[in-house]
């Protein structure tokens, strides 16, 4: 479910099919200048660094869990619904994780996944449980020192 929060943000609420979370890669070409001797060496590092590296990096870092993530899928989603097995709901602000909890079957996962997001729309999120913690705002104690201009 897509939902809007009172700042504009878009989130995404939904059920997590797969027992774990599929890792975001960076597939990126890592082209070495040091080692590229002459001309013609800079042009098949060139070449190789941003048409071959590429798809050989696509082919290689994802296959093994995307070949996994086809062959699981079906066990996996009959599994949960044929053996009453918790589904686990995950918040997403954008498209980063955020939050994420175990909901139980599927109508009650259902009833989760709506209230979480309209708690999203009343501009009341869940905590975060998930990626990079934001700083706390820090508040002077007394046993600070005083400010400067004090």
């Amino acid at each position: 479910m897509k939902v809007l929060d009172p700042q504009g943000r878009t989130w995404r609420v939904t059920r997590r099919w797969l027992p774990w979370r599929p890792r975001r890669r960076y597939l990126g070409p890592s082209l070495n200048l040091d080692v590229v001797d002459g001309l013609v060496g800079f042009l098949v590092a060139l070449v190789f660094g941003l048409v071959v590296l590429p798809i050989a990096s696509f082919v290689f870092l994802t296959g093994g869990e995307l070949v996994l993530l086809v062959v699981l899928l079906p066990a996996v989603t009959l599994g949960r619904v044929l053996f009453g097995r918790h589904w686990w709901i995950e918040a997403r602000l954008g498209f980063r994780p955020y939050w994420e909890t175990e909901a139980g079957d599927w109508k009650e996962s259902g009833r989760r996944i709506r209230a979480v997001a309209e708690s999203i729309e009343r501009g009341d999120p869940p905590m975060r449980t998930l990626g990079e913690q934001e700083p706390e705002p820090t508040r002077p104690t007394p046993y600070d020192p005083p400010g400067e201009g004090a």
